[in-house]
């Protein structure tokens, strides 16, 4: 790892403290608060919530607070064979894609503190991303439909975190609607994007992340859409998009994907798709153990 780039993730280890701090913070502020902004009770975290039932949309994260020393897991996997490819009777004959090759996630994750969660996520790519998230702002005058901002740090290394590292910070915000989905916006700087191969000056990329997630009907079946519009920095590849369809069964949810990117870590979003504009089908698997 260069110097210059050690200087460059000196920020994110900084933000990853604050993360560490921040609960202890958050207990005096909320000590402080007045009586109509009470701190939320742990146990809490423990319900199901109706509005956000996992800890991601597709590939980018949400605001579920995982509880204290909980776990869950998720599995992703992306075909690599593009829906375009062939005729229809090749798309048929591969059985939609499920005789390719794919890239496959495996993530785990951990209740830290209230409030904070902590992840590992490998790819079969090799790449590992190490990430935190801590909600440190709650802000609403409906407490069925709040509104929450969470801090987001990661770093990442290819050939098992051994080289070619990259480090992001940002934020996930989010609005609830009364066990009915919610909205978000995640704004995310990336560090060290730029691919090994590319003549692109910029070597950083600064994502806007949109998306959302709606419950139909009274069910436990959702539709859920995200973007990561490449706002500014490097940009070679097409803006990651996703729709998918999931369900929720007791402590798991199924969601079938569509996307024209296969990343699950920031910097595999942040590069995007490539330029033929293909799309590809995929899947999330998640656990949550509590």
């Amino acid at each position: 790892m260069s110097a210059s780039f050690r200087a460059r993730l000196i920020p994110v280890f900084l933000l990853l403290l604050l993360l560490i701090a921040a609960p202890a913070a958050a207990q005096t502020a909320a000590a402080a608060a007045p009586p109509s902004q009470p701190a939320q009770d742990p146990s809490v975290d423990l319900q199901v919530n109706l509005a956000q039932p996992d800890f991601t949309l597709s590939a980018l994260p949400t605001t579920l607070r995982l509880p204290k020393g909980k776990f869950s897991f998720r599995l992703t996997h992306r075909f690599t064979r593009a829906i375009a490819e062939g005729d229809v009777g090749d798309f048929f004959a591969d059985l939609f894609g499920f005789d390719s090759s794919a890239r496959i996630g495996l993530e785990l994750r951990y209740g830290l503190l209230p409030g904070t969660q902590v992840l590992v996520h490998r790819t079969n790519d090799r790449t590992i991303q190490f990430a935190g998230q801590h909600q440190f702002l709650r802000f609403t005058r409906n407490p069925s439909a709040p509104g929450l901002v969470d801090a987001v740090v990661a770093v990442e290394g290819g050939n098992n975190f051994s080289e070619d590292f990259s480090g992001t910070v940002g934020a996930a915000i989010s609005k609830e609607f009364a066990g009915r989905g919610a909205v978000y916006l995640q704004p995310l700087m990336v560090y060290n994007t730029r691919a090994i191969n590319s003549t692109d000056p910029d070597e950083h990329t600064f994502l806007l992340g949109v998306g959302g997630r709606l419950r139909l009907w009274q069910s436990r079946t959702y539709v859920v859409f995200e973007a990561a519009p490449q706002v500014a920095g490097y940009s070679e590849g097409v803006d990651h998009v996703s729709f998918g369809i999931e369900t929720r069964a007791g402590g798991h949810v199924f969601q079938f994907t569509i996307a024209n990117a296969l990343g699950t870590t920031y910097r595999q979003i942040a590069r995007g798709g490539e330029q033929s504009g293909d799309w590809y089908i995929g899947f999330n698997l998640s656990r949550k153990f509590y």
